[in-house]
């Protein structure tokens, strides 16, 4: 507990700093075979979740500039994995949405990467595994800064 008795301990601050970076660069060399930078995984992941979308809507939802966004989507659409498809509201925007490929890509990656943490889950005891899922949804308050959609 911290001097003021909110929050974290600095120690404690640094370790889960540094055990969720890490866990992080192991998921990602996890699906390591994939070309795709962490901000290309996240727009091909928040277009299967909210798509099909606009540029604009997908720079706002990835909080991001759309000269930006451009950046992270051409790669995606001459990979195949983004479709560009005009809209249908408004002939001089164009939609964004997952390909079959694209669809596929994300659910290899996302196998990879669970099955990555289901077998370091099984080294756990069932306490252990107790513990952390009921941490789960602390973990997760700590995804978003109140207030942010």
């Amino acid at each position: 507990m911290s001097a003021d008795g909110g929050g974290l301990s600095a120690e404690a601050v640094v370790r889960l700093r540094l055990a969720i970076g890490r866990l992080n660069r192991q998921l990602v060399r996890a699906s390591g075979d994939q070309d795709l930078t962490a901000a290309q995984l996240s727009a091909l992941a928040r277009v299967e979740q909210h798509g099909p979308l606009r540029l604009g809507e997908l720079a706002a939802r990835e909080g991001v500039a759309v000269p930006s966004m451009v950046r992270t989507v051409t790669p995606l659409v001459a990979d195949g994995l983004v479709a560009k498809t005009p809209d249908p509201q408004d002939g001089r925007s164009q939609l964004l949405a997952p390909t079959p490929l694209g669809l596929e890509t994300l659910a290899r990656i996302r196998r990879e990467r669970t099955a990555l943490l289901a077998r370091r889950s099984a080294r756990l005891s069932p306490e252990q595994c107790r513990a952390l899922e009921a941490a789960l949804p602390l973990l997760e308050l700590l995804l978003d800064e109140p207030g942010t959609p």
